[in-house]
C-alpha cells in the first residue's frame, strides 16, 4: 500500500471530476427534502434491517435499481457477487486499489471523500459551510479538551453512498482514545450543511484520538448519517450506532501502521480530520477537490 501514483478516474466522472459532481449536486436539493422530512432514526434504523438481509437475488435487484440512479461503480471489489446490500456498502477493495503514500511526513486521506470546508481553528470555531460555523468542545463533547487543535487545521471529507466505506490509518501511529456520542442522523450533503447549524454536533458520532509516530496528536471524527445504521471501529471489535444512547468513553491503546483498516461506514457520510498546528495542505487539496483513500492530505513542516 506504497505508492505515489494518481489512481484513474472513476466510472461516470470526467477527468477533471466536475461531471459527475455536477450531477451528484443536481440530486442533492431532492435528497435533502427526501431524507429530512421524514422520521430520521426510525428510517435508519429501518434500512439496517434492509441492508442486512440476506438473499443473493434481493440484493442483485436492489444494487441494479441502485446503479440506476448513481454512478455506483464497483469494478475494484474484491468480489462481485454479494449477499446483502450490507455486504456491497461494506465492500472490499481489491489488493493495491488504494495505495498510500509512503513519505513519512505526509498524513494521508483516511478514505474516498469529497473534500468539504475546511480551514484553521480559530478560537475553537471551525465551519461546516459558510456561515455556519460550530465549535470543537461541543463536537468533541464534555470529556476533551480541543485546544490541542487551536490554530491548527480541520478538513470535512464527505463520503457518498457510492464510493468505497472503509476508512484508513492515514499515518502511523496509536489511536489512544475513543468516545462515541449518540445523536440525530440528518442528511450531511452540502445542501443540509447549508442550512442545519451545527449538524455535525447534532449527528451521531465518534471522536477517534491518536497519536502519530512523530508525536503529534491528530483527531479523526465519524460522523453518521440518514440511513447510516452503524460506525464499526475493527481495533475495539463494536459496532457504534444509534441504539448506544449518551456518551461513551472507551481509552485504548492500539497501534496502527498508515494505512491499515480503522473501519467502516454502512453507507455515506463524513469524517473531520483535525491536526495541530505545523501541518501544511498537500497539493490540490480544496473544497470540491475529490480524493481517495492514500493520497496526500496533509504534509507535516520539517
Amino acid at each position: 500500500m506504497t505508492s505515489q501514483e494518481a489512481s484513474p478516474p472513476l466510472k461516470g466522472e470526467a477527468k477533471d471530476g466536475r461531471g459527475w459532481l455536477a450531477r451528484l449536486g443536481a440530486q442533492e436539493d431532492l435528497n435533502f427534502l427526501l431524507t429530512n422530512r421524514i422520521p430520521r432514526i426510525a428510517a435508519t434504523r429501518l434500512m439496517g434491517r434492509i441492508a442486512n438481509i440476506e438473499s443473493p437475488a434481493f440484493t442483485r435487484l436492489a444494487l441494479k435499481l441502485w446503479q440506476l440512479f448513481t454512478p455506483l461503480d464497483l469494478r475494484e471489489a474484491k468480489k462481485q457477487t454479494f449477499t446483502s446490500i450490507k455486504d456491497c456498502f461494506t465492500r472490499e477493495l481489491k489488493a493495491g486499489a488504494r495505495p498510500f503514500d509512503s513519505r513519512p511526513e505526509v498524513l494521508a486521506s483516511p478514505c474516498d471523500a469529497i473534500v468539504g470546508a475546511m480551514g484553521t481553528v480559530h478560537q475553537g470555531r471551525v465551519y461546516q459551510a459558510k456561515g455556519f460555523p460550530y465549535s470543537t468542545a461541543e463536537l468533541f463533547g464534555p470529556t476533551h479538551d480541543a485546544s490541542v487543535f487551536e490554530g491548527g487545521r480541520f478538513i470535512t471529507l464527505r463520503l457518498t453512498s457510492v464510493m468505497y466505506h472503509r476508512f484508513h490509518a492515514p499515518a502511523d501511529g496509536t489511536v489512544e482514545h475513543v468516545t462515541y456520542l449518540s445523536g440525530d442522523t440528518w442528511n450531511v450533503n452540502p445542501v443540509a450543511l447549508k442550512r442545519v447549524e451545527r449538524l455535525f454536533c447534532r449527528n451521531e458520532r465518534a471522536v477517534v484520538r491518536m497519536r502519530l509516530s512523530t508525536g503529534q496528536p491528530i483527531a479523526l471524527v465519524p460522523v453518521a448519517a440518514v440511513l447510516v445504521a452503524s460506525i464499526r471501529l475493527h481495533w475495539l471489535n463494536v459496532l457504534l450506532h444509534i441504539g448506544h444512547k449518551g456518551a461513551h468513553e472507551m481509552p485504548c491503546s492500539a497501534p496502527h501502521l498508515k494505512g491499515q483498516e480503522m473501519g467502516w461506514f454502512e453507507h455515506g457520510s463524513t469524517i473531520i480530520v483535525f491536526v495541530p498546528t505545523g501541518f501544511d495542505l498537500a497539493e490540490g487539496i480544496a473544497p470540491g477537490a475529490q480524493l481517495r483513500a492514500g493520497q496526500a492530505l496533509l504534509t507535516l513542516q520539517g
